[in-house]
Order: C-alpha cells, then sequence, then structure tokens
C-alpha cells in the first residue's frame, strides 16, 4: 500500500471516528434527535472495518492510527467547531503524524 493511500486511508478512518462520536454528543449535550444515533452507529462500524483494511500488524495501525486521528481532530476542530488551532495545536499534530511515518513507514524486516 503507497504513503499516500495509507495516509487517505487514516483520514477516512478518523472522520468516520469522529462523526460517530460528534452525532451522539450532539443527542447528548445539544439535545438533538436521537435518531442521530442510528447513523453514529453506521459511522463507528465503518470506522472499524476501515481500520481492517490495513495490511500490517493491527498493533502497529493501532499506533499509527493515533496519529493522524489526533491531526483529523484537530482539522475538525477549525472546520466543525469554527475554532482556529493555535500553533501549539499545529505543532502538536505534526508531532502526532510524525510518529504515525515512523511506526507506518520505517523499513522492517518482518
Amino acid at each position: 500500500m503507497s504513503m499516500l493511500n495509507t495516509l487517505g486511508l487514516f483520514a477516512l478512518t478518523a472522520v468516520a471516528e469522529i462523526v460517530g462520536c460528534y452525532l451522539p454528543y450532539l443527542w447528548l449535550k445539544q439535545g438533538k434527535s436521537i435518531w442521530l444515533l442510528l447513523p453514529a452507529a453506521a459511522s463507528l462500524a465503518l470506522f472499524v472495518w476501515l481500520l481492517s483494511l490495513h495490511p500490517t500488524a493491527t498493533g502497529r495501525v493501532y499506533a499509527a492510527y493515533g496519529g493522524v486521528y489526533v491531526a483529523t481532530a484537530i482539522v475538525w476542530l477549525w472546520l466543525v467547531d469554527g475554532i482556529r488551532p493555535s500553533h501549539w495545536d499545529l505543532l502538536g499534530a505534526a508531532v502526532a503524524l510524525f510518529g504515525m511515518a515512523i511506526i507506518m513507514f520505517a523499513p522492517r524486516s518482518v
């Protein structure tokens, strides 16, 4: 799997997880419809399926995915919550992505 495909799959996975958690939040904290739980469940099922598509050890995938999740959550902060990320937010996301790159793309014998 190419580096670009891996990053895209991780980003799509992160969006599925965030949506799956955000919709129940809207119901619980903002009084939105309980029917939001149906697409939330579907989004979380999509999240799990997308994680299964990576052709490497699950522990490595989960660890690396965390870095992409952090960066995606910062983009969500800006685009959905309407809060511009600080320099510290961006630096933290960059460090997380760097960690993901080390985990996923380091040369391995196994």
